[in-house]
C-alpha cells in the first residue's frame, strides 16, 4: 500500500507541475494558433495525465482528459481551428484536473465532484452544438494557484532530480517585486491560511534542483569539512575552551549539514532495480527456467554517481543466477523443490556501507567442480588447490577467464564476467563476496559506500610522506615487533608474515611507490596494514599509523593518474596535502600475482626437521617443550573441547568439510596432561588432500633454527634435542608422530577421514 501511495504522490507532484505549464501553452497557443509545437506539447501533457490516471483508476480524472485530448487532436490535424470557445473550454478542463487532483491529495479519491458539465462543454466545441455555460463565480477550489512570470530558461530534465522538503513548517516568504504574481486564492484555503493553519500541497513540498547544483554544494560541504577538520585540530592545540566549545559546534553543524546535502544525492535502488523483472522473464524463458523475483529494501538510497556503476556489476549477477544458479524445473522437481525457483534482491544498510544480496535457491556452486576446472586451466596448481579451503577455492570464480559452463552460449561460457563484475565493485571502493551451499543456493554479497565524495581514510606515513588508505579496503592492523614471536619472514626472498598460521603476502610502501629499497633489519617495528585486493588478501608495509579521518576527495591531475597508485587527494586536518592510495592499482604495481605464486609455492614445500635455516615453532606439552618445524605446519586453530567427537577409538573434529583426527601429543609422547581444558589448541598438517591435527596445551614463540644449539639425544617420535632461549627443547619428528598414530596416513591412496566418505 506504500508503494502505492509513493506512486499517487509522484502523479500528484508531476501533474501540478504539467498544470501549471498548461495554462502559460494555452494562453499562448490563443496568440499563435498556428504553432504546431507549442500544440504538441499541451497534447502530450493532456495524454499523460490521461495515461496514468486510467493506471491508477481514477475514472473521472480519465474521462475529462480523455474528452480533452480528443478536441487536441482535431486542433493538431488542423480539422478544427483555434478559437476562443474552444480556448475556454479547453481551460475549464484543465481547471476541473485540478480540482481532481486536489480532491485526490485531500482525500484519496476523486469524491462526488460533478465533471459531466465539462465533458458536455467540450463535446460540445467538438460537435459544434451549443456549449454549457460556464458558472460565473467557480466553486471554491482546493488550492492556491501561482503563476510566476520568470524568464525561460533552457530546460534539462536528464539533469533534474527530486528533493523531498521533509520539513513541515512555515514557508519562507520571498518578495519578488520585479516578477508579476496571478494568484487564485478560494476562500475556504484563504481563511485557513489566515488562521495559520497551512497546509502545504504535495506540489508545494518538493522542488526541482539542477544536479549540477547540488554536485557545487556537495563540493562546498568538503571544503567546510576540511576547514572543520582544521579547526578542530587548531583548537586542541591551543587548549582554549571557548575555541574548544566552538569548534565541537561547528562539527556538530557541520555533521549535520553534510547529512542532509548527501540525503539530497540520495535515490532509491528501485529505480535500479526497476529493468530487471524484465531481464529475469525474458532470461528464464530463454533458458527454460520458471523463476520469481523477489525484492526487498528497494527503498534502500545510494548516492545517483553510485547507482549507474552498479547497473551493469548487478545485471550481469541478476542474469548469472538465472542461468547457472537455479536449475530447469524438471531438475528442481527430481531433487524434491518447487518447480519455481526464488531469486531473491535485498539491499540494507550495514556499517556505514549499502549491502546488495543476490541470492537464489538453485543447485548452488560446488567446490570440487571450481577446482578440478581451475587446474585444468591453468589458474592454479594441484598442490596449491589442495592447501585451499572451499572459501578460498569458490573464490577462484572471480579469476579473468575462468567459467564452469560445460558450453557456450549467447548468456555464458565465455569466461567474461565475474572478474569485470568485482573490478567494477572495486573501482568504485566496494566489494564483493560469495557465498555458496551445494544443493542450497548461492548469494552474492555487493558492500557499496554510500558516497564517493567523503570518506573514512587511515592516515599512514612512508618516509616523509603522508597517505590516506580508504578505511573499507582496511581489514584490520598488525603492529609487527619482533618481541612476541611476531616476525616478518622470507620465502624465495619475499617478505611475508605468518597470520593465523597462513603465510601474507606484503607489499612494501616505500618500495612501491620507487623509494629506497629496505634491509632486513628494518623488520624489527612496523606497522602492516592488511588490505583486499581483486581478491587477494595482502600485507602493506608501512612506517607509522597515525589515525583515522574523515576526508574529502579531491580529483587528481592528468599527470598523476598516469602513475596508477593514487585514487585521489585531500587536504588533512594539519593542512598537510595527502595522496589517497589506490589499492587495486597497488596490488597490480607490486605484482601481487606473482607474489602470491612464490608465498604458495614456499608453502607447499614439505621439509624435513633436521633442515638448516627453518624456523621453529615452540609449543608446550604438559610441563615439556617441543619444537616443530613451520614448514610442517600447515595452519594454527583453536577448536572449542566440546566439538570433540569420536570415530572408533580415534578423536576427531569437524572442520572445512572434513573429519579430522586429533593426535594428542601428550598422549604419544607420554607427558601427563590436562585433559579438561575448554578449548584445544592444534597444529594442523595436511598433504594429499587430508589433514591432521597435532594437540598441544599451548603455542609459546616461534625462533630461527640458526640461533639454537642442537643434541642428538631424542626418544620415540622425537629428531633430537636442542636449547632454545636457554631452556630444552625437544624437537618433533613430525612425520614419524603422524606414523606412530595413523600408518596409513602417508599412503597414496589413503582417504582420510572425508566427510563424504564416513
Amino acid at each position: 500500500m506504500d508503494d502505492f501511495d509513493d506512486v499517487v504522490q509522484e502523479f500528484l507532484v508531476e501533474s501540478y507541475e504539467n498544470l501549471d505549464q498548461l495554462d502559460r501553452d494555452l494562453v499562448a497557443l490563443e496568440k499563435e494558433p498556428k504553432s504546431h509545437e507549442r500544440l504538441a506539447s499541451i497534447f502530450r501533457t493532456i495524454h499523460t495525465i490521461k495515461g496514468t490516471s486510467g493506471f491508477l483508476a481514477f475514472t473521472k480524472l480519465e474521462q475529462v482528459t480523455h474528452v480533452g485530448e480528443s478536441l487536441l487532436v482535431r486542433l493538431r490535424d488542423g480539422t478544427q481551428e483555434l478559437d476562443k470557445p474552444s480556448a475556454d473550454v479547453l481551460l475549464r478542463m484543465v481547471d476541473t484536473v485540478r480540482e481532481l487532483l486536489a480532491q485526490i491529495e485531500q482525500n484519496g479519491a476523486e469524491g462526488d465532484l460533478d465533471v459531466q458539465d465539462v465533458i458536455d462543454a467540450v463535446t460540445a466545441c467538438i460537435t459544434g452544438g451549443p456549449a454549457a455555460a460556464a458558472p460565473a463565480a467557480p466553486a471554491a477550489a482546493p488550492e492556491v494557484a501561482a503563476v510566476v512570470e520568470a524568464p525561460a530558461t533552457p530546460e534539462e530534465p536528464e539533469a533534474k532530480v527530486e528533493v523531498e522538503d521533509e520539513e513541515h513548517d512555515e514557508p519562507e516568504q520571498h518578495e519578488e517585486p520585479s516578477a508579476p504574481v496571478a494568484v487564485n486564492a478560494p476562500a475556504p484555503l484563504a481563511e485557513a491560511a489566515e488562521e495559520g493553519g497551512s497546509k502545504r500541497s504535495v506540489a508545494d513540498s518538493s522542488i526541482r534542483v539542477d544536479v549540477n547544483l547540488l554536485d557545487a554544494l556537495m563540493r562546498l560541504v568538503g571544503e567546510l569539512v576540511l576547514t572543520r577538520n582544521q579547526m578542530i585540530r587548531a583548537a586542541d592545540a591551543a587548549g582554549e575552551p571557548n575555541l574548544s566549545r566552538a569548534a565541537q559546534r561547528l562539527n556538530l553543524i557541520t555533521s549535520e549539514l553534510q547529512e542532509s546535502v548527501m540525503k539530497t544525492r540520495m535515490q532509491p535502488i528501485k529505480q535500479l532495480w526497476s529493468k530487471l523483472p524484465r531481464v529475469v522473464r525474458d532470461l528464464s524463458s530463454a533458458c527454460g527456467r520458471e523463476v520469481e523475483l523477489v525484492m526487498e529494501g528497494a527503498e534502500t538510497e545510494l548516492d545517483r554517481s553510485l547507482l549507474e556503476a552498479v547497473k551493469d556489476p548487478l545485471t550481469h549477477l541478476v542474469r548469472n543466477a538465472v542461468d547457472h544458479g537455479i536449475e530447469p524445473p524438471e531438475t528442481r522437481v527430481a531433487t524434491g523443490k518447487s518447480r519455481e525457483g526464488t531469486l531473491t534482491l535485498r539491499a540494507y544498510h550495514e556499517h556505514g556501507q549499502v549491502i546488495v544480496e543476490v541470492c537464489d535457491d538453485g543447485a548452488g556452486i560446488h567446490p570440487e567442480k571450481v577446482g578440478a576446472t581451475a587446474v585444468k586451466r591453468g589458474v592454479i596448481t594441484q598442490s596449491q588447490l589442495e592447501s585451499m579451503d572451499n572459501d578460498e577455492i569458490l573464490k577462484l570464480v572471480f579469476r579473468p577467464g575462468f567459467s564452469t559452463a560445460a558450453k557456450v552460449s549467447n548468456v555464458s561460457g565465455r569466461g567474461v564476467g565475474m572478474d569485470v563484475v568485482r573490478a567494477n565493485i572495486e573501482a568504485i571502493g566496494g566489494a564483493v563476496d560469495l557465498k555458496s551451499v551445494p544443493g542450497k543456493g548461492t548469494t552474492w554479497r555487493l558492500n557499496i559506500p554510500l558516497t564517493l565524495a567523503i570518506v573514512q581514510a587511515l592516515i599512514v606515513d612512508s618516509g616523509e610522506q603522508r597517505y590516506a588508505i580508504p578505511q573499507m579496503a582496511v581489514h584490520e592492523l598488525v603492529y609487527v615487533d619482533g618481541q612476541s614471536g611476531s616476525v616478518v619472514e622470507y620465502v624465495s626472498g619475499a617478505p611475508v608474515y605468518r597470520l593465523r598460521g597462513k603465510l601474507l603476502p606484503l607489499v612494501r610502501l616505500s618500495e612501491v611507490l620507487g623509494g629506497p629499497g629496505t634491509d632486513k633489519a628494518s623488520d624489527s617495528e612496523i606497522y602492516v596494514a592488511v588490505l583486499k585486493a581483486e581478491g587477494r588478501q595482502f600485507g602493506l608495509v608501512v612506517d607509522r599509523v597515525l589515525n583515522t579521518e574523515e576526508v574529502v576527495v579531491k580529483p587528481l591531475a592528468s599527470r598523476f593518474k598516469d602513475v596508477g597508485c593514487y585514487s585521489g587527494a585531500t587536504i588533512l586536518g594539519e593542512g598537510q596535502v595527502a595522496l589517497i592510495l589506490d589499492v587495486q592499482s597497488l596490488a597490480r604495481r607490486a605484482h601481487l600475482s606473482s607474489l602470491e605464486r612464490t608465498v604458495g609455492a614456499g608453502q607447499d614445500e614439505q621439509v624435513t626437521a633436521s633442515s638448516n635455516g627453518d624456523r621453529l615453532l615452540i609449543t608446550k606439552v604438559a610441563d615439556r617443550r617441543i619444537a616443530i618445524p613451520l614448514s610442517m605446519v600447515t595452519r594454527l586453530e583453536d577448536f572449542p573441547a566440546k566439538n570433540v567427537e569420536r570415530v572408533g577409538t580415534r578423536e576427531v573434529v569437524q572442520y572445512r568439510d572434513q573429519i579430522l583426527p586429533i593426535t594428542r601429543l601428550s598422549q604419544l609422547l607420554g607427558a601427563w596432561s590436562e585433559t579438561d581444558r575448554e578449548v584445544i589448541s592444534a597444529i594442523v598438517y595436511s598433504e594429499g588432500g587430508h589433514s591432521v591435527a597435532l594437540a598441544v596445551d599451548s603455542i609459546l614463540d616461534i625462533v630461527e633454527s640458526d640461533d639454537v644449539t642442537r643434541s642428538n639425544l631424542d626418544d620415540d617420535g622425537l629428531a633430537g634435542s636442542a636449547v632454545v632461549q636457554q631452556q630444552v627443547t625437544e624437537l618433533l619428528d613430525v612425520r614419524r608422530a603422524i606414523l606412530a598414530a595413523d600408518p596409513q596416513f602417508f599412503n597414496a591412496d589413503y582417504a582420510g577421514f572425508d566427510m563424504a566418505g564416513a
